[in-house]
């Protein structure tokens, strides 16, 4: 889905803000929304927070929240997340940032805040789980974090389709199957005797054919809440972005539902999304859409943007992984065109390499805190996220970030480095 090109200079994140702070002609875009629903279990849930507002010097910036939860085994996960995932992302953002160093801190912080969200659901023993999709929209700056099979799709002004979120269904990542049997876990179709084998590809104990979400603790801690993180920036035509569950996209390929509500505002595209989507397979299940315009502000609306000039010809070099050892001379000599630019990709399960405090933010995790849920550590009682690293030249065990001893247990479950399900004999009906 990203194409790379080694010629072609990268360019660091901060380079990229100032640039746009610089430039007085490139103002803050106009987001616009729009959603729509048609519920079959009542188990979707969305969040919208626009002109949230955070201190910055001595003025505010503002950004912007949308977060799509589709839940299973019930709807108590799914609530539980839209009512605090953002809490406890912005709880693990250091204070005092400026604005480059807030979006580069996100990629973190939502790790941090997603396993902080999973761990206290499960210790309220409800075997509920949700899949989730978290968009943070900062400036021209679209940063989106997911567990499950909800997706955010973007196409930018100029054209293209990319896809902001990973699609975790077992049956279509292998990677991801492969980290489920190495941590303990089984992964094979549902047997209905004498060796006849159906349906898709199941996570047992438990039958979930997912394999990252949050909750879900009857499935086994190697169903990870580590979210798949990506970060980009628009250039300042803008574009719009589709966030929907699995209801569409089962019915919808990217390019179908990008086209059927091409022109039309964001109320009346989600709307024309869910309609197709369940005129083509019927209501089978939650289906929901979120569409986003991120807009000049001249633009009138509805974006309307011409059809595709063949697919991948336009953006053949804008995709391309950010090093974390970006000189400053490249700041000074490089001059960043106004295109779309990927900033950030990571979708590990491994703590020690999503909360590794030496990129992109050296700052990110004060010494006596948690990583993960932010509580107080009294020196010498930290664990480091670096312990027991099969790596220990490179990642010193001596070196923070640090997690609690709570935190640690939960990190060695999802890493199989111990049994799951210790807290869950008590647990059963």
């Amino acid at each position: 889905m990203s194409n790379k090109n080694e010629n072609h200079q990268t360019v660091p994140l901060s380079v990229l803000l100032k640039r746009e702070l610089a430039n007085e002609k490139i103002e803050r875009p106009e987001i616009v929304h729009g959603q729509a629903s048609q519920s079959k279990k009542g188990e979707d849930f969305t969040l919208v927070k626009t002109e949230c507002q955070r201190v910055v010097g001595d003025g505010v910036s503002t950004y912007s929240v949308f977060g799509l939860f589709d839940g299973h085994n019930g709807s108590a996960a799914a609530i539980y997340s839209k009512e605090n995932l953002l809490n406890n992302v912005l709880a693990a953002m250091p204070s005092d940032l400026n604005r480059d160093e807030w979006v580069a801190a996100l990629p973190r912080a939502f790790v941090a805040g997603f396993v902080k969200t999973d761990k206290e659901f499960q210790e309220r023993a409800q075997t509920s789980g949700t899949t989730v999709t978290f968009v943070i929209i900062e400036g021209w700056v679209i940063s989106v974090a997911s567990v499950g099979d909800s997706r955010c799709i973007l196409e930018p002004a100029e054209g293209g389709v990319y896809y902001l979120s990973a699609d975790h269904r077992l049956e279509i990542n292998e990677e991801e199957r492969l980290r489920i049997t190495a941590s303990g876990g089984e992964v094979g179709r549902l047997n209905t005797g004498g060796g006849a084998e159906i349906g898709p590809l199941r996570c047992w104990p438990g039958g979930l054919c997912l394999s990252r979400s949050i909750g879900d603790m009857d499935v086994g801690e190697f169903i990870v809440p580590v979210p798949y993180v990506k970060q980009m920036k628009l250039s300042s035509a803008g574009g719009r972005l589709i966030i929907s569950s699995d209801g569409v996209w089962d019915a919808l390929s990217a390019e179908t539902a990008l086209d059927c509500c091409r022109g039309m505002a964001p109320d009346a595209a989600a709307a024309q999304i869910v309609k197709d989507a369940v005129g083509h397979k019927g209501l089978r299940d939650d289906t929901t859409c979120i569409v986003i315009d991120i807009l000049p502000h001249e633009k009138p609306l509805p974006l309307s943007q011409p059809k595709k000039q063949g697919k991948g010809v336009l953006f053949k070099s804008m995709f391309r992984k950010k090093p974390c050892d970006s000189s400053s001379n490249v700041e000074k000599e490089y001059i960043e065109p106004d295109m779309v630019e990927e900033l950030f990709e990571e979708g590990s399960a491994t703590l020690s390499e999503r909360l590794d405090s030496k990129y992109p933010l050296c700052n990110m995790f004060k010494l006596f805190m948690c990583a993960v849920c932010q509580v107080e550590i009294k020196p010498g009682e930290g664990i480091s996220i670096h312990s027991g690293s099969s790596n220990p030249g490179k990642l010193r065990p001596w070196d923070g970030p640090f997690l609690c001893s709570s935190c640690q247990e939960k990190r060695e479950a999802m890493e199989g480095k111990r049994p799951s399900g210790r807290r869950r004999d008590s647990d059963s009906d």
